[in-house]
C-alpha cells in the first residue's frame, strides 16, 4: 500500500513538472522575453595573441615591463595592485637595486604609526611590502571617483571573463554610443559622470578612457611604437601576470604530469603484455 501512495505520489510531481514545462515553453515562444540594451549592443572580447596562451606559453618580460610602466604612469593614480609586493617585480626582470628605488619613489606611501606620538603616519615603501592601497578606504575613494570605487586590479585578469582580452578590449572600447542606442534604449544612454563602452558589462562605465592617445608613455629604445593598442596589450598582459604570476610553473607543472601518465600507461600496457604473452585467448 505504502509502495502504491509512493508512486502515485511521484507520478503526480512528474506530471505536473512536465506540465510546467510545458507551459513555460509555450509561454516563452508566444510571449519571448524583451531585448535589453545590454543584449544587443555589448560585445564580445576582441581576440588577441598573447605569448602566455596556450599549454606552452611563456611570458614575455619585456612586454611585462612595458605594461608596469604603464600601469604606473596611467593606472596607478586611482587603481591599487595590494596583493602584489615590490620585490615580486624581480620576477619580471628588474634588478635588485630597480626594485628598490621603485619601492622607494612609488607616490603613494605605506601606512604607519608614528613611534613617538601614536598617531597614524606614512612610511617610504621597501622591497618587501605590498603596493600600498591608492585611498584610505571606499568612502576616501568615492569621494575623488564621482562616486565610484575604482577596484584594485590585481586579480582583475582571472576575475572578468575573457581576461587579458577582455581588458584590452575595455581599454581600447570607449567610442561614441551609436544613434540606435538612443532610438531604442534612450535610458542606457551614458550620463554626465558614465562613459559608453560596448565591452563593459552595462554599456556604460564610470572611468574615463584611461589611454587616449598614442605616445601616452614613452618606452625605452628598442621597444615598439607605445600606440594606443600597444600599451593597452602590455598593461593586459601586466596584469595577467599579477593575477596569476606562476602561470609558467604551472604550464610546467602540467607538461611533466601529462608526460608522467603516458609513460606510466606505457609501462602498464607493456607489463600487461608481458604477464599474459603465454596465455592462448
Amino acid at each position: 500500500m505504502i509502495r502504491i501512495f509512493a508512486l502515485l505520489i511521484g507520478l503526480f510531481f512528474s506530471g505536473w513538472l512536465v506540465v510546467t514545462g510545458l507551459f513555460g515553453a509555450v509561454s516563452y515562444i508566444s510571449e519571448p522575453p524583451a531585448h535589453t540594451a545590454e543584449h544587443v549592443f555589448h560585445k564580445a572580447a576582441k581576440p588577441v595573441s598573447f605569448s602566455f596562451e596556450g599549454p606552452l606559453g611563456k611570458f614575455d618580460r619585456a612586454q611585462l615591463q612595458r605594461g608596469f610602466q604603464v600601469y604606473k604612469e596611467v593606472c596607478s593614480a586611482c587603481h591599487s595592485i595590494n596583493r602584489v609586493a615590490f620585490r615580486d617585480l624581480g620576477d619580471i626582470g628588474y634588478s635588485e637595486g630597480q626594485v628598490k628605488t621603485i619601492a622607494t619613489e612609488w607616490s603613494a606611501e605605506q601606512p604607519s604609526i608614528n613611534p613617538t606620538t601614536g598617531e597614524a603616519a606614512t612610511r617610504k615603501s621597501v622591497a618587501a611590502d605590498k603596493f600600498p592601497l591608492v585611498f584610505a578606504n571606499d568612502t576616501a575613494a568615492r569621494a575623488a571617483n564621482n562616486n565610484a570605487v575604482p577596484p584594485d586590479l590585481s586579480l582583475i585578469a582571472k576575475a572578468r571573463h575573457g581576461g587579458a582580452e577582455y581588458i584590452y578590449s575595455l581599454l581600447t572600447g570607449y567610442q561614441a554610443p551609436p544613434a540606435k542606442l538612443k532610438e531604442e534604449f534612450p535610458d542606457s544612454m551614458p550620463g554626465a559622470t558614465t562613459h559608453y563602452n560596448p565591452y563593459f558589462a552595462n554599456l556604460n562605465i564610470a572611468m574615463a578612457a584611461p589611454i587616449t592617445g598614442d605616445g601616452q608613455v614613452t618606452y625605452g629604445e628598442g621597444a615598439p611604437k607605445p600606440t594606443k593598442a600597444q600599451m593597452a596589450e602590455d598593461v593586459s598582459a601586466f596584469l595577467m601576470w599579477t593575477a596569476e604570476p606562476k602561470l609558467e610553473s604551472r604550464h610546467q607543472t602540467g607538461l611533466a604530469v601529462i608526460a608522467f601518465l603516458l609513460i606510466f600507461a606505457g609501462l602498464c600496457y607493456a607489463a600487461y603484455r608481458n604477464v599474459w604473452a603465454n596465455v592462448k585467448h
